[in-house]
């Protein structure tokens, strides 16, 4: 079956791993029934590169932001080089930002260049896209006491997590990883969270699902991740994705 309306709510094509076929990749998508994708910036150079790609192709959209694991060299007036680069047009949140704790990363650098970057989202009324590894206590921390327009990517926290940040307001988003063996925490958020809550996302070129495990990932590949949570939620695939797709336009306000 062809399926459409697939969108991918959190990106890296911007990553070596596309530099041998980048443009040949991107110019596939939209046939395979990708009607949209926002690639996050890790840092200033990476954002550069996204935006590029954003001129090149209708459905790309950029967000702009230090990841937790590209804090060095970061200029002392990031947030008003990212401030700049949210006039453009095509850049629809900040991030991705938040707190990678399974790297040895000093803590308190993470905490408050994340803190930074939510207080800007929230000057600008912009969407913010969360990091969170392996730290959940401190990122949540944050998101109850700022209560940004959140997209938490690649959720990796239980079911009481996962509602306690639905009543804060925030998205939820979820990929290759449900299709993992080992993927409890995964598959039961997908089977209860609300569906005015859920995104996909690829993190291409990581976290390819089952049967591509290993291997380079791209936003052709959501359908492996829909097809299960479809089949927890009892429902069927391109009605899964007509709703997501819905859910990050409107997430995004594109």
């Amino acid at each position: 079956m062809n399926y459409r309306n697939i969108f991918d709510a959190h990106a890296h094509y911007d990553d070596g791993w596309f530099d041998d076929d980048r443009d040949e990749l991107l110019k596939s998508l939209p046939q395979k029934g990708v009607c949209g994708v926002v690639n996050n910036a890790v840092d200033l150079k990476s954002a550069k590169e996204i935006l590029k790609l954003c001129d090149e192709y209708d459905y790309f959209y950029a967000a702009v932001g230090f990841h937790p694991e590209n804090l060095d060299d970061m200029p002392d007036d990031y947030l008003d080089q990212i401030a700049e680069l949210t006039k453009l047009e095509k850049v629809v949140a900040i991030g991705e930002t938040g707190l990678d704790y399974h790297w040895d990363i000093p803590k308190d650098l993470q905490k408050q260049v994340f803190e930074e970057q939510i207080k800007l989202s929230l000057d600008l009324k912009m969407p913010l896209v969360v990091h969170d590894r392996e730290a959940h206590g401190d990122t949540f921390d944050f998101l109850r006491k700022y209560k940004p327009n959140a997209l938490v990517h690649c959720f990796s926290g239980s079911v009481e997590l996962m509602r306690e940040a639905v009543k804060l307001g925030c998205y939820i988003s979820l990929g290759g990883v449900v299709t993992f063996k080992n993927a409890r925490h995964s598959v039961d958020v997908a089977a209860e969270i609300p569906i005015d809550r859920l995104l996909l996302e690829t993190d291409a070129p990581y976290m390819a699902p089952v049967p591509f495990r290993g291997k380079r990932c791209d936003s052709s590949m959501i359908i492996f991740a829909a097809k299960k949570i479809a089949s927890l939620r009892n429902m069927g695939v391109q009605e899964l994705l007509d709703i997501t797709a819905e859910n990050a336009k409107r997430f995004y306000n594109i």
